[in-house]
């Protein structure tokens, strides 16, 4: 007994070093992760290679890896366009970098606002006397736009280019909420204030379809200007008026079609289109495949070129994404998180503020709190700017109030000066299945809000004021900030949506231009010359989500984002999964009064939810059957 148990000791003790000597290796592996460097290379004499797989956004969202683990997908790659921006321009004043490649394969889209910035960014490189070349399978509208920028462009001989142009249609729940008997009650104000509509109607108003149409004549007037600037021989007119004639001259090849409506330069496979950047840069002896060629990468790049940080500083707060309550970001506009970063920043003695806005609104109630943190800011007698990227409507102009000067492009989307509220009840559906209520009130508000047994009279009066009064806050803010009265603001407001040229002439906006320009007009208005630096005010991505990112997107060579054209326009359409979570989630979510934009587009950047099971069909289900 004596012997067997010392073997027992013997094996304990081995299994508590093992379990010892695994421990130390998981550490040690989690803090190899942690501490992490993006793209350990250097940066090479060739070509500047950036491969977009993914989209252009305002303000890159954090990788939240069980998300991504849960859904069995990759996150979409996501580019801040003022990274893109800073690298082009670095890239054309480098003598090390002799060309730019532009990989749009797998680009999936962007702004209107972000395209013309990166395009104008490309414009810069070539008036450099460097080459820009793009290639692609299939081009779409915003990849098409980018690539009339570029010196060459070249396209697949299967694939092709189409342009289809603003609009499309949008899913009205109506009919369904009617079958499922489930009261969509409404509480808005503005006759343009389309956001309920999809609630309580089976397709679009008469306003709603006069303020769109308006809207997207200005968007697609201002594309096709933008496209025939960069690229005068394409015949844009006839590939979008007469697509059919265009590509049946062509015998159907949309590639020849393309080339003959001089949208592209070259056919060629990938391997041709890397025999001519060998042309350009020079042959690849380390590199991979007959073709390669040296190149430097985006991270690698920015790495090497890090912005500068000498003078004093201009802080730069980024508003994007829907703007909600509480901490969520950055991608989302959570109105705490960006309010914390605000007053954090009281103490570095800014010398003045722009706030980037590139947001559809959201709610109310944090809007107005990152409106009270800018005016701490503003109360430090600083000049304050807003400089308004793609969209910044309903609560996105809520948050620009606070500005001595506000900025937009010709495209930004901004107005929509309007307030509502949606509250769902089963009363109907909750009597379908035979369950009804009863009670005792001592007053008309016991017991509500009641969504079962439906709301009283009083409630739904006292909602509709609640809503009323916050738009009169609305307006009250708009006419203090930009001089005007109440009814001015009014006869601009009903929650009708304004493109950028518009909205100047109606006062809503200052100045064209973008953030260079807001960033010149705080210089200026704090007497720095050409002393002062930018300071962007948030925690830059850690190395773990760089390192993830990198893990699950940069790599991801069989990522199911290419195609020919068919597959590129139809895999746009999967968005419509996104905006059926969206349309529910605003719907039950409980979300309280909302300045929010149905009119503005959605992010390119959006993911599809998987499963239907994740819908809001499923959560009314769930609520009726329990």
């Amino acid at each position: 007994m004596r012997f067997a148990g010392k073997v027992w000791r013997l094996l304990v003790g081995i299994k508590d070093g093992l379990v010892l000597v695994f421990m130390l290796l998981f550490f040690s592996a989690l803090f190899a992760v942690l501490t992490a460097r993006p793209s350990p290379a250097s940066v090479r004499d060739g070509a500047l290679l950036l491969a977009l797989d993914g989209a252009i956004v305002e303000e890159r969202t954090e990788v939240d890896p069980f998300a991504a683990l849960l859904s069995g997908q990759a996150p979409m790659g996501e580019y801040q366009a003022r990274d893109l921006v800073h690298a082009l321009d670095k890239a054309a004043e480098d003598d090390r970098i002799d060309a730019v490649v532009l990989d749009l394969d797998r680009f999936v889209g962007g702004g209107q606002v972000h395209l013309q910035e990166v395009g104008e960014a490309l414009d810069r490189v070539r008036a450099a006397q460097k080459p820009v070349l793009t290639y692609a399978t299939a081009y779409t509208d915003d990849s098409m736009l980018l690539a009339a920028h570029a010196s060459e462009v070249w396209v697949n001989p299967l694939g092709g280019a189409v342009v289809a142009g603003p609009g499309g249609e949008r899913l009205y729940y109506a009919g369904l909420l009617d079958k499922l008997k489930v009261n969509a009650r409404v509480y808005k104000v503005g006759e343009y204030k389309s956001a309920v509509e999809p609630y309580n109607s089976t397709g679009m108003s008469e306003p709603a379809r006069e303020n769109a149409r308006a809207l997207y004549a200005t968007l697609w007037e201002e594309y096709r200007a933008n496209m025939k600037k960069a690229r005068p021989g394409a015949d844009i007119e006839r590939v979008t008026t007469q697509p059919v004639e265009w590509v049946t001259a062509a015998r159907g090849d949309l590639a020849t079609a393309a080339l003959q409506a001089g949208l592209v330069d070259k056919l060629g496979s990938r391997a041709d289109f890397e025999k001519r950047v060998v042309e350009l840069v020079g042959d690849d002896e380390w590199g991979e495949g007959p073709n390669a060629y040296p190149h430097t990468t985006l991270a690698t790049w920015l790495s090497d070129n890090p912005l500068p940080t000498k003078g004093k500083p201009i802080g730069v707060i980024t508003v994007a994404g829907e703007i909600v309550d509480g901490d969520a970001g950055p991608g989302v506009a959570g109105g705490d998180r960006i309010a914390a970063l605000l007053d954090e920043a009281l103490d570095d003695d800014l010398a003045g503020l722009v706030v980037r806005v590139d947001s559809p609104g959201g709610s109310v109630l944090a809007s107005e709190v990152i409106r009270e943190a800018i005016l701490r800011q503003k109360a430090r007698k600083i000049p304050v700017a807003v400089s308004m990227a793609n969209v910044a409507a309903s609560g996105g102009y809520w948050v620009s109030t606070p500005a001595d000067r506000i900025f937009a492009e010709p495209e930004t989307i901004t107005g929509s000066i309007g307030i509502f509220a949606v509250v769902p009840t089963f009363e109907e559906t909750a009597a379908m299945i035979g369950v009804t209520t009863d009670g005792v009130r001592t007053t008309p508000l016991s017991g509500q809000p009641d969504f079962i047994g439906g709301f009283t009279p009083e409630a739904d009066a006292m909602m509709q004021a609640f809503i009323e009064n916050g738009y009169e806050d609305f307006l009250s803010r708009v006419g203090a900030a930009r001089g005007m009265t109440r009814d001015q603001v009014d006869a601009v407001g009903q929650g009708r949506v304004w493109d950028g040229g518009t909205a100047r002439q109606l006062r809503l906006v200052d100045e064209y231009g973008g953030m260079e320009e807001a960033l010149a007009w705080t210089a200026a208005q704090a007497k720095l010359g050409d002393d002062w630096h930018v300071q962007y005010l948030g925690t830059q991505p850690s190395t773990y989500d760089t390192l993830l990112r990198q893990m699950l997107v940069g790599g991801s060579e069989d990522a199911d984002m290419g195609g020919d054209v068919f597959a590129r326009m139809a895999r746009g359409q999967t968005a419509i999964v996104s905006q059926i979570a969206a349309d529910g989630d605003r719907l039950l979510g409980a979300r309280g009064a909302q300045a929010y934009c149905l009119a503005c587009p959605p992010s390119k950047a959006t993911q599809p939810r998987s499963t239907i099971s994740e819908t809001w069909l499923a959560r009314i289900l769930a609520s009726v059957t329990g």
